[in-house]
């Protein structure tokens, strides 16, 4: 039969070993004939052992044999076949079956990148495409919950621009879009993946600290990198910088997400008052090998 003249793109095995193993290794493969009878695996155990297997893209099988009884049929359903044929095959019946598995198995991606795009816009930030509130929310609460439990400390990061006022009433709203936009792929550069990076509101940033140890390095990289790199808008470069304040669960007595979001609220605040372009944190305690240039401690505060 000349399926590529259908224009189906051709994988053949020899045996039903084979046939398993390329439906295994090619995840591209849509629709695939298997016949029921082969040398090794027959087309029922391939069938079994593909549906078994997890976070594989889905082929629409169908059995091609030359048994025809009904509970044959019902055999091939109940193994994970989504078609049957019974021989001898009729070129132009086999071939209007394979388009509609085609079919069915595009529908169904479409299907999936739907459902995908629409989870992923209602978790994240629609102008900078880092999570939205409501996601970085949920994700801290979770992991104040686990410190508690572990007795782990948390670090949470509280990024502003500084003077963003002035951005949108000297170059206008479009402008600050912009600098909200390149402020988080920036951010997205320096952090790690372990990192958390969410819109928190406006031009406020939050960041949770996979390690807290660290979180003033990383802070200081961070206010470092916007320092450096003006935003390109247009034809014109309009210079960013940014205070972050950092706030630590083992400054509280009973950390909660809410909380620990003051605390980095503070140390921004403070970080604001004292000149901005710089980064503040709650604790009282750095040592020197912590201490960069522009970062100044503040007295811990518990609630």
């Amino acid at each position: 039969m000349e399926f590529r003249e259908w224009g189906h793109d051709v994988l053949s095995a020899n045996d039903g070993n084979q046939a398993l193993e390329i439906l295994r290794s090619d995840t591209a493969i849509s629709v695939a004939l298997v016949d029921w009878m082969m040398p090794g695996l027959d087309g029922i155990e391939v069938c079994r052992r593909l549906r078994a297997m997890a976070d594989r893209p889905y082929t629409y099988l169908i059995s091609i044999t030359s048994r025809n009884e009904k509970q044959d049929l019902i055999c091939a359903l109940e193994a994970g076949f989504d078609d049957f044929i019974s021989k001898p095959v009729q070129p132009a019946e086999l071939n209007a079956r394979l388009l509609v598995g085609r079919r069915i198995v595009e529908l169904q991606q479409k299907l999936i990148e739907s459902c995908e795009i629409s989870q992923f816009k209602a978790t994240h930030d629609s102008l900078t495409g880092v999570w939205n509130r409501g996601a970085i929310m949920e994700f801290l609460r979770a992991q104040v919950a686990m410190a508690i439990r572990k007795s782990a400390n948390l670090a949470l990061m509280m990024v502003d621009v500084d003077h963003f006022k002035n951005v949108n009433d000297t170059y206008g709203h479009a402008a600050g879009d912009a600098v909200l936009i390149h402020l988080a792929q920036v951010m997205n550069s320096v952090i790690r993946t372990s990192d958390w990076l969410g819109r928190y509101g406006g031009e406020e940033f939050l960041i949770f600290a996979s390690e807290s140890n660290d979180a003033i390095r990383l802070a200081e990289r961070i206010r470092i990198t916007v320092e450096e790199n003006a935003i390109s808008y247009g034809e014109l470069l309009i210079p960013a910088t940014v205070s972050i304040g950092i706030g630590n669960s083992r400054s509280l007595a009973t950390p909660s997400a809410e909380s620990l979001i003051k605390l980095a609220d503070e140390a921004l605040y403070k970080a604001k008052n004292n000149g901005r372009n710089r980064v503040e944190t709650d604790s009282d305690y750095l040592p020197p090998s912590l201490n960069p240039a522009g970062f100044q401690a503040v007295d811990s505060v518990t609630h």
